[in-house]
């Protein structure tokens, strides 16, 4: 079995942390090289797990037939949309952009260039939170829903160096909300409605309509205290009342998602978590914002 050459993209504190150690250590990878805006962390991020720096983004993606990518959204769209071109399959963070217009091009690029594309959904890959997506999906009869996710990456000790800029500037909704998502659709289905209101510093409230009849709530925030910082995902229905077990996050679900783009490279399915419903989370997302906007 021959295997993936993946190129990363990024080198900032998720490159280092988690995507640079899982590829170079994924025993059906070849980490094929590293490039990012800063040439000098790139050289670093690149000696430490032996491969090669490139200095043109261009250069990364002919020398790989696939690649992940860990910058921020709006710069991950137009740069992976350049590597759907070159005939790159597509590893995405989320959200693949934080613009509808963005979002759409990006899946015009991969519709035309016939790759495949899967967005790293962190919980939608973690084992305990995916088995217990699948099982909720299959059970059905669901009357509500509810997904918090109450991070204090900005409280003294919350782990404020794995943030961002555009973290920083766009808050909970954009950061964790894909995550909230990515959780309550695939049971519930898709999103009809969608409400929203602001509460403390870069807290947001959703309310959501679904497909199947069910509603659902959704609070996000980077800027919790410490003390209550936590993720809940509880569903009530004629089966009764399910709250997603706890789980810890770790590099077995970044190396998941990248054997399920091995998989979807491979064979002509389309995953889940592709590109196309990375655009829909996009656009629930900035429906939300544009409310909050407006208010």
């Amino acid at each position: 079995m021959n295997r993936l050459r993946i190129g990363l993209v990024g080198t900032g504190p998720w490159a280092t942390a988690t995507h640079g150690p899982a590829l170079a250590r994924h025993p059906g990878v070849d980490l094929s090289g590293i490039w990012g805006r800063r040439p000098e962390a790139a050289a670093s991020l690149a000696a430490a797990h032996g491969t090669t720096a490139y200095p043109d983004v261009d250069e990364l993606f002919a020398a790989s037939d696939a690649v992940a990518f860990a910058v921020p959204p709006d710069v991950q769209a137009p740069l992976a949309a350049r590597a759907a071109a070159a005939g790159c399959h597509l590893l995405l963070d989320k959200p693949v952009a934080t613009t509808v217009r963005g979002a759409r091009d990006l899946v015009a690029a991969v519709e035309r260039a016939g790759v495949a594309s899967v967005v790293f959904f962190t919980l939608r890959y973690a084992a305990v939170s995916a088995a217990w997506v699948s099982e909720q999906a299959t059970t059905g009869g669901w009357f509500t829903g509810r997904a918090d996710w109450y991070g204090s990456f900005y409280a003294p000790d919350g782990g404020a160096e794995f943030s961002s800029p555009w973290r920083a500037s766009r808050g909970g909704l954009w950061d964790v909300g894909p995550h909230a998502l990515s959780m309550l659709i695939p049971v519930l289905g898709d999103v009809t409605a969608v409400t929203a209101a602001s509460g403390p510093r870069d807290t947001v409230h959703l309310i959501l309509r679904h497909t199947g009849g069910a509603s659902s709530t959704a609070t996000l925030s980077l800027t919790a205290p410490a003390k209550c910082a936590g993720l809940t995902v509880e569903l009530r229905g004629e089966s009764g009342t399910v709250v997603l077990p706890t789980w810890e996050e770790s590099g077995d679900a970044f190396a998941t998602a990248v054997d399920e783009l091995a998989e979807c490279a491979a064979g002509s399915q389309s995953h889940p978590c592709d590109v196309r419903f990375g655009l829909r989370v996009t656009e629930i997302l900035a429906r939300a914002e544009e409310q909050l906007t407006a208010t």
